[in-house]
């Protein structure tokens, strides 16, 4: 994995001042900010965004990023299946399906995802769990867009 590089494929995301913007709210909110919300479940979140919007280059990068905090391999991994797992804590299960429907945004009932978050979380950990699943949405989508394709030289 130390050999797997990254090249954009399809455009500079430097020739519009949007990326700048991006980056600005990956400071606020991406896996290098300090939050109130626990660090390895901002990771779950960020990670199963990333495998859930199908991005290479953040699949790789969040994987990493969760092993270097310390959240099991066993744990990362198993990110695509959460809901049948029993790796996850009912507190994790309930911030992925909440992480899940504001990522697809189809949900008629996304009210009842909220309210399952207030029973363990207040409201300012709630409004950062909100953002971070948005700025990987966001940037799962830049990365995919400017087609961010990870390769190795061996």
């Amino acid at each position: 994995m130390s050999n797997t590089k990254f090249k954009s494929v399809r455009f500079d995301p430097d020739i519009t001042p949007f990326h700048n913007l991006a980056k600005e709210m990956a400071k606020a909110v991406g896996y290098t900010a300090d939050l109130s919300v626990d660090k390895e479940l901002a990771q779950l979140l960020r990670l199963r965004v990333a495998q859930k919007n199908e991005c290479a280059y953040c699949i790789i990068l969040h994987a990493k990023a969760s092993r270097e905090i310390g959240i099991s391999e066993a744990k990362t991994d198993n990110i695509s299946s959460w809901y049948n797992s029993e790796l996850y804590t009912k507190v994790e299960k309930v911030a992925l399906a909440y992480c899940d429907v504001l990522t697809e945004g189809k949900s008629k009932d996304f009210h009842k995802y909220h309210n399952d978050l207030a029973k363990y979380f207040n409201e300012k950990e709630i409004a950062e769990i909100a953002a971070i699943v948005i700025n990987m949405n966001v940037w799962t989508r830049l990365k995919l867009a400017q087609g961010e394709t990870p390769y190795s030289d061996e």
